[in-house]
């Protein structure tokens, strides 16, 4: 699991979320004869070129993170590079093609099938003859069944962080001959391709001790294109080799080294020569794009981008006047300036010349940014509130925030289990919905949740007899919900839209809180906005409601309509209204509409003064001066005329985000403030606290969280976004529940029935009384879901066994305790001359296929996504 900006860690996927009440899963596989799995998003981008194009020799330099900290890949603390060596230097049976779709690997099995199903599923492995270990032996049975006992759970003294299908298998033995491996299961698993990749040799496998340490830090036998050859922390490389026993097609790089670059570090290694592939960010991608943009300018030429683009001719004059000038101490102080910036430019111009010789190859990466929420307690333990979070999400936006810039496909993604491509992928996003904020807020009205809370009746005996039909008690989630203006949402959204654009501009997330200190301001207005028009429309239907014999007394605020911005005892109080009081309040109301309503008219005169002409222009400008005209002779507090003509705009001018208290019926919240409160149930308000990491390659991922808080205020949710260190956000927060919403990534598996469980796995008590999670974050779970994928992994049929997860994935989304956005965007860094090296997407890198271009030679066009 990761989240963008911190380092990516493989972690195993597993399936159970949570599930709500009865759900009605939509027929998914098998009922049409295109595959739902489609195609990948985006190809892959590695330079493809045929082996004799390519030059025998040269190393490869390779950045990575951080060295690994253990060679074995099945213990809890290996990471990307462990996987790189691994998959360099050790068997693996299969290895994924470019849809991440398994396939068998020739240079280690010539077949692999299920040969016996009943009593007991056994699996025969025949190996290619030719395959040994670097210390000659041959691969064979001893190997499968010492990395059987090590990873089947059994023997504690193993400290292996999974055992995933290994737990299943019953024995290993011989075949009918050396190069036969026969696995008996002792229950069916559909995944046994994911099993033996890699392969470790026994002298790894065989003891706890060699399995504990033996392998952290050397391997001294291996059986792939390229060999170990050292692990230096200090230079903070792994170099690899060429492997002289390897059977297969040669390695064309007679080296391979791993180097450790901080990703902050990268443009410099990159200029400095000292790496020739590594991953990059958005902006080390601009840098390369732009040194590629002025290749052709010369060497001489100034740039119009880096540290002096910002020095105008006029800056530039300014600054040698004051550095030429009689003032000694600013003199002194600008020529110290200039050295300063010349330096700056001169280097940041030299890393330009050097990045040219680099190019940005993109795609894909098989994993998926999600927004997690915390269903364990809180506002989101309420399955109606996490439906309505999703409901309010325009994925396809916050997909094109990321992946737009950056020119690749911006499409939302489909599934939990899977991405698209992939065997076992169908989009279920419509057992959800899709966004709908009409129907996000009438989910939060039936879970209790209204604007501005309940506040309870108060002196109910001196409320007029005939005062019309009765009311559900104050705070009651039916009278609630029933009090929902109906035509409120459409008003609410156009207005919400301006409020978000408008926050957009500003750098704030809407009426967010950040606990970073960062501004957000734009609150009150963006709330302000949707809650006027539920206001005003609740007022345009309230003339029929008048004549229903009330005397005149009545409760503002009573039924928890718009009008503050604040619950509890910051919230307007219900006042209990005489008649007399009544018509003095209606007439300074009356005043208040009016005042707006020739703003609003003086806004419409100066919108019309720009798209018209000649005698339309006069006759606006005669109605405005005609209406301030009548202001005047009419003056402040009358009611007669003014009245009137209000009466008429009360249902038109005002009709769509008119201001509260521009009329006063019955039920209306008390005038004072424009701004209304946010959604609130028992007084306490609907505020999620919001994590997210604060280092600098998360910008994105802040940016599609400030996107996000938007889109909730616009159903009334308000968002306390809380920036954290990268180091602390994972263990601090994640994983010890500390949050409301996130938002962090999980790689995509081949294998979803054996991988995905763990994170959607249904949530259970253990021994101590604490909750076993697993690496379920979100705390949310069924047993619905688990029980799909305890059929899916024994299900042999591979069609069967993928529709199986699909239903567990369509449930999954119902029960709203994540929501995939987008697949993570893959950018890397590459020498132009390098081949068959880059963005793999899906697809395990061919090491022994990677080198460097003969001279002359071009790479093929890479096949379009």
């Amino acid at each position: 699991m990761s989240h963008d900006g911190v380092g990516p860690r493989a972690v195993m996927r597993s399936v159970a979320f949570l599930t709500a009440g009865v759900l009605a899963v939509p027929a998914l596989a098998g009922c049409s004869e295109k595959d739902p799995a489609g195609k990948p998003t985006a190809g892959q981008e590695i330079a493809p070129a045929e082996r004799g194009q390519i030059a025998d020799g040269g190393t490869l330099r390779w950045a990575v993170d951080a060295l690994p900290e253990t060679l074995n890949a099945f213990q809890a603390d290996a990471d990307a590079a462990t996987s790189k060596v691994a998959g360099a230097v050790l068997p693996s049976m299969y290895r994924l093609d470019a849809n991440g779709r398994p396939q068998r690997n020739p240079d280690y099995l010539e077949s692999a099938k299920v040969v016996d199903r009943e009593p007991r599923q056994v699996v025969l492995y025949k190996l290619n003859q030719q395959a040994v270990w670097s210390d000659g032996r041959e691969i064979g049975a001893a190997d499968f069944a010492a990395q059987w006992r090590a990873l089947s759970g059994k023997d504690t003294a193993f400290w292996t962080a999974r055992n995933a299908g290994y737990d299943r298998i019953e024995k290993i033995e011989r075949g009918a001959n050396d190069l036969e491996v026969r696995v008996t299961f002792s229950k069916p698993y559909a995944d046994w391709q994911s099993l033996f990749s890699p392969l470790y040799p026994k002298d790894v496998m065989g003891t706890p001790d060699a399995f504990n340490d033996g392998a952290r830090r050397k391997l001294k036998v291996t059986a792939g294109p390229f060999a170990l050859d050292t692990v230096d922390k200090d230079s903070g490389e792994v170099r690899l080799k060429r492997n002289p026993r390897w059977w297969g097609r040669p390695a064309k790089l007679s080296e391979l080294v791993l180097r450790a670059v901080p990703r902050d570090k990268r443009t410099a290694a990159l200029a400095e020569g000292k790496v020739d592939l590594a991953e990059i960010g958005s902006s080390e991608a601009h840098r390369i794009t732009l040194a590629a943009r002025d290749k052709g300018k010369g060497n001489g030429a100034p740039l119009a981008h880096g540290p002096g683009a910002a020095l105008t001719p006029g800056k530039s004059l300014r600054s040698w006047a004051i550095a030429h000038g009689s003032d000694e101490e600013a003199a002194d102080e600008e020529i110290l300036a200039r050295k300063k910036r010349g330096k700056a430019v001169a280097k940041y111009a030299d890393e330009q010349s050097s990045l040219r010789g680099f190019e940005v190859r993109k795609s894909l990466e098989p994993a998926f940014t999600q927004l997690a929420l915390n269903g364990e307690e809180g506002p989101l333990a309420d399955e109606r509130v996490r439906r309505a979070v999703a409901r309010a999400l325009d994925r396809e936006e916050l997909a094109r925030v990321v992946l737009k810039p950056l020119g690749l496909p911006a499409e939302p993604v489909g599934s939990h289990l899977a991405l698209s491509g992939q065997q076992a992928y169908a989009d279920n996003s419509g057992a959800l919905g899709g966004q709908d904020t009409k129907e996000a807020r009438a989910l939060l009205a039936d879970a209790g949740w209204v604007s501005g809370g309940p506040v309870k009746e108060e002196q109910k005996e001196k409320k007029a007899a005939g005062a019309g039909a009765s009311k559900e008690p104050a705070g009651s989630e039916a009278s609630e919900a029933s009090q929902t203006p109906a035509g409120s949402d459409s008003d609410a959204d156009s207005d919400t839209d301006e409020g978000s654009a408008s926050s957009e501009d500003s750098g704030s997330s809407g009426s967010s809180s950040t606990s970073d200190g960062s501004d957000g301001s734009a609150s009150s207005t963006t709330s302000g906005s949707s809650d006027s028009s539920s206001s005003s429309d609740s007022s345009s239907s309230s003339d029929s409601s008048d004549s229903s014999g009330d005397d005149g007394t009545y409760i503002v605020g009573e039924d928890g309509k718009p009008g503050d911005d604040k619950p509890g005892e910051n919230r307007a109080p219900a006042l209990l209204v005489p008649a007399p009081l009544a018509e003095l309040q209606r007439v300074a109301l009356l005043d208040q509409a009016y005042v707006l309503g020739v703003h609003s008219q003086a806004e419409k005169a100066k919108k019309a003064k720009k798209q018209k002409a000649g005698k339309k222009q006069r006759i606006g400008k005669k109605q405005q001066a005609e209406t301030e005209n009548q202001r005047k002779k009419d003056g402040p507090g009358t009611s007669g005329k003014v009245e009137k003509n209000l009466a008429h705009e009360g249902r038109t001018q005002f009709q769509h985000g008119g201001a509260p208290g521009a009329y006063a019926p019955k039920g209306t919240a008390a005038p004072g403030r424009v701004a209304a409160g946010p959604l609130a149930k028992n007084g306490k308000p609907l505020t999620l606290r919001f994590v997210l990491p604060s280092g600098p390659g998360s910008q994105s991922l802040r940016a599609v969280g400030e996107r996000i808080a938007r889109m909730l205020e616009g159903i009334g949710i308000r968002t306390e976004i809380s920036k954290v260190a990268d180091e602390s956000y994972f263990k601090d927060h994640i994983a010890s529940g500390q949050y409301d919403l996130a938002l962090y990534s999980w790689p995509a598996s081949a294998f979803p029935a054996t991988d995905a469980r763990p994170i959607y796995s249904k949530p259970v008590p253990a021994a101590d009384g604490s909750l076993n999670v697993e690496q379920n974050y979100t705390r949310v779970g069924t047993d619905q879901v688990d029980q799909l994928f305890d059929q899916a992994i024994a299900e042999l049929d591979p069609g069967e066994s993928r529709s199986l997860v699909r239903k567990a994935d369509a449930r999954i989304w119902a029960a709203a305790g994540s929501i995939p956005l987008y697949q993570r965007p893959q950018l890397t860094a590459a020498r132009t001359n390098l081949a068959n090296a880059g963005a793999f997407g899906f697809q395990t890198p061919l090491y022994e296929d990677m080198g460097f271009l003969k001279k002359g030679a071009k790479p093929q066009v890479s096949p379009s996504s």
